[in-house]
Order: structure tokens, then sequence, then C-alpha cells
């Protein structure tokens, strides 16, 4: 698959995955599903390492991912309208540090889509669905996006993520930063309360945050996700430093890095925000794990769940194997 460019590989891996999961090719590549089970945010986890959002945007591989033993599944970005992404080639493999770089660009095929593809999956394990905003919505008009896309996969999610720090759409990292956090949240819980009494269900929402804020605004950010309640925060997506890959090729490509070399940033922000919340919300650890250490020094650090992505492109169900075994461990 290495040989391969990086985007088709990606296509080909996905498409394949529910084949190879009822053929029994996960267990081969050492998937396990083991059991470790904890409640957080009031959802029943099996074991505590899900699958990060932005590998499967349109959901078109929840039963195939779901046999790799992951506790969760969280599928998306995903938008109210279909969109493109960011011209190609914009998927760069940096091997020597088990690091990816991407611009994709919330890439997907709509929100509609995303539920339909669902409809059709078996899967009846816990669901995050990751929602973002058009390209071409103006950030003043952010909350109309996020909001439609809340009502959209409310139904159906186990819990529900707002993506604000992805660096590859223009501009959405501000909506992490002040009056528009505070706007966003306020929208989004407001809207969450009426949802919550027409389905008679309440869902979670969790806010997926950078690594790249400083100490001062990640305690900016705990004040408004402790004063409007939230249910949760993943810490973090991708970074825009290039620190730990200078000068191997493709490290001056644009867009975020993720694996190893964001591995201490994103724990070093979970570190942060687990003293600001002391408890008042759960954290969700991503970022740089690429052994199960990583997962267990997440979780020690201050995180109730992890997940993975990147390092699961370079290691397979191993890695989930690994991580849980790892966190295990560490309780004993």
């Amino acid at each position: 698959m290495f040989q391969l460019d990086p985007e088709l590989s990606h296509n080909v891996a996905l498409h394949s995955m529910n084949l190879a999961s009822a053929l029994g090719v996960n267990k081969l590549l050492g998937a396990e599903k083991l059991s470790d089970p904890v409640q957080v945010m009031g959802i029943n986890f099996p074991n505590r390492v899900g699958l990060a959002a932005g590998l499967d945007k349109n959901g078109i591989a929840v039963d195939g991912m779901s046999e790799m033993g992951f506790g969760f599944v969280e599928v998306g970005t995903v938008t109210p309208r279909p969109q493109d992404g960011n011209p190609k080639p914009r998927i760069f493999r940096l091997p020597e540090q088990r690091a990816i770089i991407n611009r994709m660009g919330f890439n997907n095929d709509g929100v509609d889509t995303l539920l339909s593809n669902l409809d059709k999956s078996r899967y009846k394990g816990v669901l995050g669905i990751n929602i973002g905003k058009n390209k071409d919505t103006p950030n003043e008009n952010a909350n109309d996006d996020y909001l439609y896309c809340l009502r959209k996969v409310y139904g159906r999610a186990s819990y529900i993520t707002v993506n604000v720090s992805s660096p590859n759409t223009p501009g959405l990292r501000t909506l992490q930063y002040g009056e528009s956090l505070n706007s966003l949240l306020d929208a989004l819980k407001s809207e969450q309360a009426k949802l919550a009494k027409f389905h008679d269900r309440y869902v979670p929402i969790a806010v997926k945050i950078a690594p790249d804020m400083t100490d001062e605004e990640l305690v900016l950010v705990a004040a408004s996700l402790k004063s409007y309640e939230m249910d949760g925060v993943i810490a973090t997506n991708t970074t825009l430093s290039r620190e730990g890959v200078e000068g191997l090729e493709y490290a001056d490509e644009a867009g975020g890095l993720s694996g190893a070399p964001v591995r201490n940033k994103s724990t070093k922000v979970i570190r942060t925000l687990a003293n600001e919340l002391d408890g008042a919300l759960p954290i969700i650890g991503v970022g740089g794990i690429t052994e199960g250490f990583d997962a267990a020094e997440k979780i020690e650090a201050g995180a109730s769940l992890v997940q993975i992505y990147s390092g699961f492109i370079y290691r397979g169900p191993q890695l989930v194997t690994d991580s849980v075994r790892a966190i295990q461990q560490l309780a004993e």
C-alpha cells in the first residue's frame, strides 16, 4: 500500500475495509476486541481506544473499522454540503518519523450522504460524528453550518464532535477563540437542549481543539468549555509546527502535521487542560500515538479516552491492541 500514492492508498484501504473484515483479514493483522469498559460523557465504551475522525469522512467503512479492535469509531468531518476539498496532492507521508502532513480541506460527500451510508451499516457500537462548516461559508455564518449538521446527525450519533481546529479550512481556527467560540458554544448548547427534548435522548457534544495554543489561550478555552457546560473536549487536531521533521522530504508542504512528532505537544495540551478543567468535563486525547505507551501516557496526563489515526496508518490494528493493553497496565 505504501508504494501507492497516499490518497489512492487511503481510498483503496477504506473501500476494502468492510470486505477485509468479513474475510477475517483483521485478525491476521493483529486485531483483537479487548474489553476495558469505561463510562465517559454518560456513554459506556467497551475500551478507551477509538478511531479519530478524518480517516472515514463519509462513513463507508464503519463495519470494517469496528472489527479492528476500536472501542469507538468517529466519522467525519462532515459539512452541510458536499465539497471537493483542496487541490491534489494533499497528503504526504514522512515515514522516517511516522508522520503525515495533510491539507485535505474537509473533502466529503455532505451530511445527507454520510447518514445514508450509516443507515447501511450494521455497527451498533459507540459512534462519534464530527461536524464542520463548508469552506465557502463566511465565519460570521459558521454557527448556521454547525447547527444544520447538529440537527441532521443528532438522532444517529452516540456523541457529536465540533471541529473548529482544522488548519486546512481558511479562518476556521479563529472560531476557537473569544466571542466567536462563546457564540458557537451558546448556540450549540441551546440547540442541544431542544434536540434532546425532541428525540427524548441526550447526545453529548465535544469540541476538538488545536495543539498550537499558548497556555494562556488554553486557560481561556477551558473557562469557556466549563461556562457553557460542554460535554467533552478532544485534544488535539494536527499541528502547523514542523518541529521534529525539519529537513525531511515534504516537511515544507502546507497543511497539518500528525503522527509521532505531535505527541509531546498534544500531551502538554492535555495536561494543561486537565489542570484547568479539574474534572468538569472529560478529555479525549489524540495526537502522536504510535506505540501503546503513548496511549497510556495520554491517560496518565488526564485523558479519559484516546483516539488514533496516523499511527493506525503505519501500524494497523496491532496498535489498537497494544494501546488497550498499555492502558490496562496503567490501571494495575
